[in-house]
């Protein structure tokens, strides 16, 4: 499984809930956290992917999350 298809799973997993970079980072044990900004900027705007600033569902901080509808 690729880098993007772990964190697709991931936010899909989570969804409608949304997630940071650095909690995708940490959760998939990826690195360095350039590799999931750069994943999560390919998901969005497709399949309902999109990122936003908001509440990172996981560490609570307010950060560009990504999330699925």
């Amino acid at each position: 499984m690729t880098e993007l298809q772990a964190i697709e799973k991931l936010v899909s997993r989570l969804s409608p809930e949304p997630v940071c970079d650095d909690c995708i980072t940490q959760t998939l044990g990826l690195s360095p956290l350039e590799n999931a900004d750069h994943a999560a900027r390919e998901l969005a705007g497709s399949n309902g992917f999109e990122r936003r600033k908001d509440t990172c569902s996981l560490c609570g901080e307010i950060r560009l999350v990504t999330k699925r509808h």
